[in-house]
């Protein structure tokens, strides 16, 4: 409370912790590192990649935006 964290339980940390890896973290040269969601799966201890996809991970598809700005149609 003193740091101004809101509380939140184990499982909402687990659903973010997911969120991150499959987002990733912009690099310097524009490239995104990031985790597959079958990669994701195996930390999470999932038999599928599916069920992780399905109900941890929430994916920002505001990266996407100015993607093909370089391409010649």
């Amino acid at each position: 409370k003193a740091a101004g964290i809101e509380q939140k339980g184990l499982h909402s940390l687990r659903h973010h912790f997911a969120t991150q890896l499959i987002n990733g973290v912009k690099q310097p040269d524009g490239t995104i590192l990031a985790l597959s969601p079958r990669q994701v799966a195996d930390l999470l201890g999932h038999s599928t990649s599916q069920i992780t996809e399905m109900y941890y991970v929430k994916k920002d598809t505001t990266r996407l935006q100015g993607i093909t700005d370089g391409f010649n149609f």
